[in-house]
């Protein structure tokens, strides 16, 4: 069986999820922005300022920057009410209109009278975004806080900004969790790029889909047709009985997660394919795939449900 990303019609697109601009907290003109995702290879990419009153709640419209061979998709990074911590949700929102609703979120600091996270998150998919957990680590967000967004198609896993600002780049310990407990999440790599620090052309996915269109790339989003990597390519993942047989561009290593301490890996030289016995992985409900190669960087499917 061939995992529907590398089966589904169409081809890998290239983009970024989360990015400021100076319409929010970024250096950087809209117009620059994309420019710069242009010139480094991207296909497109979902401008995400901060969805706040002290920025006037933009959701910035950035189709007039979309041209031939780039697109770009509509989006904000939400905030309203508080975590478990007390800090202010972030819930990344690609896909969202115009003219979306603002919340009662004037600050980076919580008040009274706000929705809820989980609330401005439903809120969010209701309107036709595909909806993120945002950063976990960087939040320090609790299992419960992360539970409590059952409208998330994904969780952010990689998050370029916060590793270089913060050392806090990882949300997988969260995902798998939710995994764990039946959430079926798919898993989205993200710049977070502010263009105030090397937050940049960090992390990324790779969306299948017929065509690099809006709609197209927003559909594979919220179908988890897509993987994600900080540099190596995955080109197939087929589970064939007690295989996992994994196509790639050169890696170091291969390896296959499944729910709770159950691993199974192959590691070598500029391998290009690996066929990894699942062994203690059998009885796993789910499976993702790590490819990682001589530098260290490394691309992530999504989770297969079996």
């Amino acid at each position: 069986m061939c995992m529907d990303a590398f089966s589904a019609e169409g081809s890998f697109w290239r983009g970024n999820l989360h990015t400021h601009s100076n319409r929010s907290d970024g250096a950087l003109t809209p117009d620059e922005v994309c420019r710069r995702y242009a010139a480094e290879g991207y296909d497109f990419i979902a401008l995400t300022d901060h969805f706040l009153g002290i920025y006037g709640y933009p959701v910035v419209d950035t189709r007039a920057m979309r041209k031939d061979g780039f697109t770009t998709l509509l989006g904000a990074e939400l905030h309203s009410g508080a975590m478990q911590n007390g800090e202010l949700w972030h819930i990344l929102a690609v896909g969202l209109p115009l003219d979306f609703t603002p919340p009662n979120a004037p600050h980076f600091v919580p008040v009274d009278d706000q929705e809820t996270g989980p609330q401005i998150a439903e809120r969010a998919a209701q309107a036709g975004a595909f909806v993120s957990i945002a950063h976990p680590q960087w939040s320090a967000m609790t299992l419960d806080d992360a539970r409590s967004i059952s409208a998330a198609h994904a969780a952010e896993v990689y998050n370029h900004g916060c590793f270089a600002g913060a050392d806090r780049a990882d949300g997988f310990a969260t995902a798998d969790l939710l995994l764990a407990e039946g959430r079926r999440l798919s898993l989205i790599a993200t710049d977070d790029a502010h263009f105030t620090e090397p937050d940049h052309f960090g992390g990324w996915v790779m969306v299948r889909s017929p065509e690099n269109h809006p709609d197209a790339l927003l559909q594979a989003l919220k179908d988890g047709l897509f993987y994600s990597s900080q540099g190596p390519e995955i080109r197939g993942i087929h589970l064939d009985g007690d295989l996992v047989d994994v196509e790639c561009s050169a890696a170091a290593s291969v390896i296959v997660q499944g729910q709770g301490s159950a691993t199974a890996a192959m590691h070598g030289h500029s391998m290009t394919r690996a066929k990894i016995k699942i062994g203690r992985l059998a009885n796993s409900p789910w499976l993702r795939v790590t490819v990682i190669d001589a530098a260290g960087r490394r691309a992530w499917s999504n989770p297969y449900w079996r």
